[in-house]
């Protein structure tokens, strides 16, 4: 297996290894990391950092309070890096079919999508836009867009913590 590989099956671990390419910042409840896949500019995932915790309600209030703050912080920064972009609203999901950990999509929105995907869930684009290889994040296309996100989610923290 391919060390890239590795990071990605164990996506929390390889962020506290210090393993995982994708990290914007560690937020109080998890790890913030710009998306795999960036057909939308700016997608995001808050990572919780406890593995074994599976669904919001498994954490106690607090800490699920807390995971919402971060959640809506990193949100927030994202909104604002991209902003410039014909920047929409910001879709939040928390959904966990495919990765049983609890983590939250933060998903830009954008008025240039073709209007039938705007109107709907990110997920309406299918596998064939959401796993293309045209479409997969690099530093040389994306690296400045995450150091601004990355930017905006500190000073976001800074001014909430």
């Amino acid at each position: 297996m391919s060390e890239a590989a590795d990071w990605r099956e164990d996506r929390i671990g390889s962020a506290d290894r210090g393993e995982n390419p994708l990290v914007l910042a560690r937020m109080r409840s998890g790890v913030a990391v710009i998306g795999d896949t960036q057909f939308l500019p700016g997608y995001s995932v808050l990572l919780c950092s406890d593995p074994t915790v599976q669904q919001l309600t498994d954490l106690e209030m607090d800490a699920r309070s807390e995971f919402l703050l971060d959640m809506t912080l990193l949100g927030a920064a994202v909104q604002l890096a991209c902003r410039s972009n014909g920047f929409r609203r910001m879709n939040y999901e928390i959904l966990g079919n495919m990765m049983p950990e609890l983590h939250a999509h933060l998903i830009p929105r954008y008025e240039w999508e073709p209007p039938y995907n705007r109107a709907r869930e990110a997920l309406s684009y299918g596998e064939e836009v959401w796993f293309a290889e045209q479409h997969a994040y690099s530093d040389a296309e994306h690296g400045e867009l995450r150091a601004v996100i990355t930017e905006h989610v500190e000073r976001l923290m800074a001014d909430t913590y």
